[in-house]
This record gives structure tokens, sequence and C-alpha cells, in this order.
């Protein structure tokens, strides 16, 4: 089962894209809906409203009167959070039930409208965000739901902002424009990321890794995060998830993979670890037997390797013993390209012909700068030493 989070602030068209998405085959589960259900006449979560806010959030028949209790949180955070902390519960509980209930194979989007004010992110597969500016969302609001300018951008204030929600997303689509082109880009992720995904994960298939060196990206440092967070809240075994190899580098050129680093005090129940990385997205690799013994960074201290199955960000993770050889090469060689530009001189030209002129390093001098190699690894030593670099500590 692939599990997406879907999110967007108030007016974003998010709504239209829960819809399409159901339409194209997703079991498509509605916070909003499930909200409304958790606190019908009668329920706990009714009851649990009223001994906070008192008896005027009700109608007169006895029902939740939204209205007047928006009026009270939106103008109060604390009330905000007090208000949550009784409904999210109830509504992750409802989902969950909901979730279990899918089919194998199934595409399940969580449409969540406060995913990211809630931390929810690292608990999907997959993070899609629909955005508009906001000046655009808020002539929405008061066109076609009759709110005054005060209200709307009251309501926009009181959510995350386009920074918050774009720190989250896998996927940001946009819409600014016609409801045919935002239904055109659902198609395209459905077909060319979703799918194929859910299919990997299925079929136990790992996506296929480039091998092209490509130009510095400088999202590659959010991608490691946020891909960190998920392997990491998917994983309480792991002490850490770091962004390791020349992604994690600001500025180097790289295979564009996230290389993922995961430390762990042993790797004794590592085989018990495949189905609940599978949540994160990963699944577990071998290396071709050939390469298997060539692999002289592969010392004592790793453990099982394991790629993502998102078509749309190749990633690795390799599980390693903190302490161990593996673990600390990993860190130091990460550590020593960010701060020495001489090793990424070396690093940069070994990706390109010898003697090439934008590579800073004279031809004839470049030896390959393989990470694996005995003589990398004898100047990343000596670099250790020189520079007083010392690994994490991650107590008794």
């Amino acid at each position: 089962m692939l599990n997406v989070g879907l999110t967007g602030g108030i007016a974003s068209g998010k709504s239209q894209v829960a819809a399409r998405l159901g339409i194209l085959g997703a079991i498509v589960i509605d916070a909003d809906l499930l909200a409304r259900e958790v606190v019908e006449p009668g329920s706990d979560g009714l009851a649990a409203i009223v001994r906070v806010f008192g008896d005027g959030v009700l109608d007169p028949g006895g029902a939740l009167n939204r209205p007047a209790l928006g009026a009270l949180i939106f103008a109060d955070a604390g009330l905000r959070g007090e208000l949550n902390a009784i409904i999210h519960p109830l509504v992750r509980r409802r989902s969950a039930q909901l979730r279990a209930a899918a089919p194998a194979g199934a595409i399940v989007v969580q449409d969540i409208p406060l995913l990211v004010e809630t931390g929810q992110g690292p608990a999907f597969s997959l993070v899609v965000v629909v955005d508009a500016p906001e000046d655009l969302r808020i002539r929405r609001m008061m066109d076609h739901r009759g709110m005054a300018r005060v209200d709307a951008e009251s309501r926009i204030a009181a959510q995350a902002s386009v920074a918050e929600r774009s720190a989250a997303a896998d996927v940001m689509l946009g819409n600014t424009g016609t409801v045919e082109q935002l239904m055109s880009e659902v198609d395209r992720l459905w077909h060319g990321r979703l799918v194929p995904f859910a299919e990997n994960l299925q079929n136990g298939r790992c996506a296929v890794q480039p091998t092209i060196v490509t130009p510095a990206d400088s999202g590659w440092a959010s991608q490691g995060k946020r891909l960190g967070q998920r392997v990491a809240r998917s994983l309480p075994a792991a002490l850490a998830v770091d962004h390791i190899g020349a992604t994690a580098v600001p500025g180097l050129p790289a295979e564009d993979v996230i290389d993922l680093q995961v430390t762990l005090r042993n790797t004794a129940d590592a085989a018990t670890y495949a189905p609940l990385l599978a949540t994160a997205g990963f699944l577990h690799h071998r290396a071709p037997a050939d390469r298997v013994g060539a692999e002289a960074f592969a010392v004592h201290g790793a453990g099982p390797s394991y790629r993502s199955a998102d078509p749309g960000r190749p990633a690795t993770l390799q599980l390693c013993i903190a302490g161990s050889d593996q673990w600390r090469w990993a860190l130091a060689f990460r550590d020593w390209l960010r701060t020495d530009e001489v090793a990424r001189q070396h690093y940069h030209a070994s990706l390109k012909p010898r003697g090439d002129e934008e590579s800073g390093v004279p031809a004839g001098r470049v030896e390959r700068f393989d990470p694996r190699s005995a003589g990398v690894i004898n100047r990343l030593e000596s670099w250790i030493e020189a520079s007083g670099w010392v690994p994490p500590s991650y107590g008794s």
C-alpha cells in the first residue's frame, strides 16, 4: 500500500485534487469529513468540545455550531490548540481504521488540511501539497464563500506558511491556472509517479537509480532531511539518520541520488526492519554478487542496504553500527568535502575527463576519487587527524 498525504492552504484547490485522485482510483480519506463524523451529536468528541468551550458552540438542535466555534478558534491560537487536541487523535484513530481496511497495493490518499501544522508529514511515503498565491486564495474565498477580506486573511494567517508547506512537500502542485490545467497535473502525477511507486512497493522492486552526474541541486538538502525524518519515524531503533555522500555537500555535482545512513546500536534485528522501512518507501536491496567483494568501503559494521521505490526521488539507505569503520568514514567523508576545497576539487575532477579545464586540477594529476579506495581513505584519515574531527556520540 502506498500512503500519500495531501494538504494545502484554504482555497488552494486541494479538494479538487483529492476528488480527481479518487476518480483515478485512489482511496481518499478526507480528514475534514472525519472531523465532522467524530463530533456528531452524542459522540465523545462533541462532549469534549462542550466541556472546553461551553454550550455556546451548540446550535438549538444540539449539534455543533461550526461558525460559532470558528469565530473563537481563528482569533485565538491557544483555543485552536485545545480544539486540535480533542479532534486530531479521534480523526487519526478513524483514519487508521480506514487505512487498515484498504486492499494490498492500494494508493491511499489522506486529505489533511493541517498536515504540516500537526507535524504529520513523516508519517507518509509521499506528501503532495497544493498551492496558490495568497491574493488568489483570498479572492476565491471572497467570491465563492462570501467571506470578508479580513476573515479570509485571518484564516490564511492561522495556517502554515508557504515555506513550511514547501519544506514538507515531495510534490508541489501549483494551482494558478484553470481547473483543467490542475487536473492535467494530477493525472501526470498519478500515472508518472504514484502508480509506479505503488507497483514497486507491491512487487518488491526498487526504483531505477540514475548514473549520470548532474549539476548541484539546492533542493538536495531539504529532500535528504525530509527522507531522513520519514525513515527515523518508521524505524524507532535508529539512533540517527544522516544525509551522506555527494548530494549532502552544497554546490557539489553528483548523481541525483539521496544517500542516507541509519545509525543503529547493532544490526541483530535487521531482518525485522524491512516492513517498517517499506512504510517509508524503502525496499531491501542486494548488490550484485560480483561487486560485494570489491566494496572495500563496506567493512565490518555495515548492515543491509535499501533503495527507494519512489521513481520520482531515487535514494539509498545503509544500516550501520555506531562506531564502526563504515559509519565513521561515511560521516567524515561528507564533512571533509564540506570543509576542504581541495578535496572538493579532486572529487569534482574525478567526475570529468582528466585535464578538464573546469575541474581546476591539472591534467595527469587526477586520481579516481573513489571513497572506497585505500588511497582516498588514507587521505581522509589524514584530514581527520589534522582537523580534529570527531564522530557524534549517542551515549551509553
